[in-house]
């Protein structure tokens, strides 16, 4: 017996596939100087770690975009999954840092299949129903990131850093069992159509001639970088200006996930109550740029009491949980035949763009204001906005754009 798309269940299956990439890099940040300690290695070379993941999981979905277009979703999902539990196994075996940099790069090209998710939601449902869907993907995905680094210092108080690793092989397992069992196939796949370098070329050459898909890809990409740019920056101003305990932040962050979730939630309730996306959009991405544009007036200004700073960076959480389902929807959406192509297109736009963003951040951190991830913030919400006002609100499909 199939899972119903129209199901919550079905909702949170995709959820939890889609976090799947997330939960690969929160779960582990506990562990790090454990792993350095037990591979003779120090915590910062362990953080390369993190970055093999992440280069992995930014460049694969590249790959499994065309493929997922022409043999389907689900083949590409369980052969994902299936080799994220053995790259996980060899993490938890890995007896020294080379091994376990090369483990993880291929974890990270496992987890990648699933950012095919998207591309299963556009397959299975109009524009509105996609909204709201995509909108319960981005609550499941969040309520992932608040569980996992507690998760993950609970496996390493247990039985150390490599119950970790093995733990996300469990979780592969049994994501494998349900996606067999109660998945369907979601893609049209044309049998002709061949999967050959020129032809996925040819697709990737459609997605960045096309003005409305390319506009949104650099729109996301864009406003998730002043995501990236608090995720990275809130830890360095509060646990190493401020001065808060890892746990106290551990509160902020989680606040801020949940206001993620919050605007995602209010997304899909403004959609039920007919309010055009275009229209949310809009509010999103000029609520993010006014926070974090007043973050970084306060904070040149000699006036950015924590409690200010944690308050705006909630506004932009909220702001990209509202934005992102409508960014989502509308960069698939002109598309729909190569939606696996589209949204690998836009997740790798977006990783690469948020590690810049990161870089950014660390690298002008002053140690002593938020001024470096405020200045980062606020120019990639302002460069979400200019696009958006410039390109996104005349590109191409009048139906989405026209209460604007």
């Amino acid at each position: 017996m199939k899972i119903q798309p129209a199901s919550a269940a079905f909702t949170v299956l995709l959820g939890l596939l889609a976090a799947v990439p997330y939960s690969g890099i929160d779960i582990n940040l506990p562990a790090l100087a454990a792993t350095g300690a037990a591979l003779g290695a120090s915590p910062s070379h362990v953080g390369l770690t993190m970055s093999a993941f992440m280069l992995s999981l930014a460049m694969a979905p590249l790959i499994y975009g065309p493929i997922s277009d022409r043999v389907g979703r689900k083949p590409v999902v369980v052969f994902g999954l299936a080799l994220f539990v053995i790259a996980s196994l060899a993490c938890a075996a890995a007896q020294s840092l080379p091994m376990l940099l090369l483990c993880r790069a291929v974890q990270g090209v496992g987890a990648a299949s699933t950012t095919t998710t998207y591309a299963i939601i556009r397959d299975l449902f109009d524009e509105a129903s996609a909204r709201a869907k995509i909108g319960g993907i981005v609550v499941t995905v969040n309520v992932v990131t608040v569980i996992a680094p507690t998760a993950g210092a609970a496996l390493l108080a247990i039985g150390g850093w490599r119950l970790i690793y093995a733990c996300q092989a469990a979780v592969g397992v049994m994501l494998i069992a349900v996606v067999l069992w109660g998945m369907a196939e979601s893609a049209k796949t044309v049998a002709e159509r061949r999967l050959g370098a020129s032809a996925v070329f040819k697709d990737y050459l459609r997605i960045v001639t096309h003005p409305v898909s390319l506009a949104f890809i650099l729109i996301g990409a864009a406003a998730g970088s002043a995501v990236f740019a608090y995720v990275t920056g809130s830890s360095l101003y509060f646990i190493g200006v401020v001065g808060l305990q890892p746990k106290q932040y551990g509160l902020i962050f989680s606040a801020c996930s949940a206001a993620v979730m919050f605007g995602a939630f209010l997304d899909g309730r403004l959609s039920r109550q007919g309010f055009a996306p275009a229209d949310v959009l809009t509010v999103g991405l000029v609520l993010s740029f006014a926070a974090a544009g007043t973050m970084l007036v306060t904070t040149l200004a000699g006036w950015s009491p924590p409690a200010l700073v944690a308050a705006l960076l909630m506004v932009v959480a909220l702001s990209f949980g509202l934005s992102l389902p409508n960014l989502m929807n509308a960069t698939m959406q002109p598309l729909p035949d190569i939606a696996g192509a589209v949204g690998a297109a836009a997740g790798t736009v977006q990783m690469t763009a948020g590690a810049i963003a990161s870089g950014l951040v660390a690298l002008l951190f002053d140690g002593r204001t938020a001024l470096a991830m405020a200045a980062v913030m606020a120019a990639s919400a302002l460069l979400a906005l200019t696009l958006y006002l410039r390109f996104g609100r005349s590109a191409g499909r009048p139906t989405w754009v026209s209460s604007v």
